[in-house]
């Protein structure tokens, strides 16, 4: 029977695989959430822009009064739908929470492979603040969309998180 410190052990790779995945996760959101805030915003200057082209009023057209008039209704309601959903909001703590499991992964991994060598006690009150960060985050109950848990997913088993010196060291010891 493997000894509780190896067992904890295997936890600490488990929990950091488990950072990685959400942190890829809150990472690709992050990313669309930023492109959802640059097209709100350049949105809603093109069509005021486009609304306010005193060229459009050279035409004597009821279809370019139309146009003109839903772009502008369109630039003045962009803003307050922006503000509404708390885009701003959810960047920031998807930024910081992207970064903490990220830091935490790595809190994880070096428990495993460090910590882990020392007593079971000493590994435990080692683990012990990292437990309490991990809890801390879980608690903010941030989660991005399935389909970026699976986009993560993807990249993560394409080999786009492997270091350069696991695959040497695994290559030279079997050598």
């Amino acid at each position: 029977m493997p000894s509780k410190s190896v067992e904890l052990a295997l936890e600490c790779q488990r929990l950091a695989e488990s950072c990685l995945y959400t942190s890829t996760s809150l990472f690709d959101w992050l990313r669309w959430l930023r492109r959802i805030k640059v097209a709100f915003v350049a949105g809603s200057l093109l069509l005021g822009s486009f609304a306010g082209w005193k060229f459009l009023t050279s035409f004597d057209s009821d279809w370019i009064r139309v146009v003109t008039a839903l772009s502008a209704f369109i630039a003045g309601f962009l803003p307050s739908v922006y503000s509404a959903l708390k885009i701003d909001d959810h960047i920031e703590e998807c930024r910081h929470l992207a970064g903490e499991f990220k830091n935490l992964q790595d809190r994880f991994r070096q428990a495993a492979l460090v910590s882990s060598k020392k007593s079971f006690l000493e590994f435990d009150e080692d683990l012990k603040p990292i437990m309490d960060r991990l809890e801390k985050a879980r608690s903010r109950s941030v989660t991005a969309p399935e389909w970026c848990f699976r986009r993560a997913k993807a990249k993560i088993k394409s080999g786009d998180y492997e270091f350069d010196i696991d695959v040497k060291s695994i290559d030279q010891r079997r050598e």
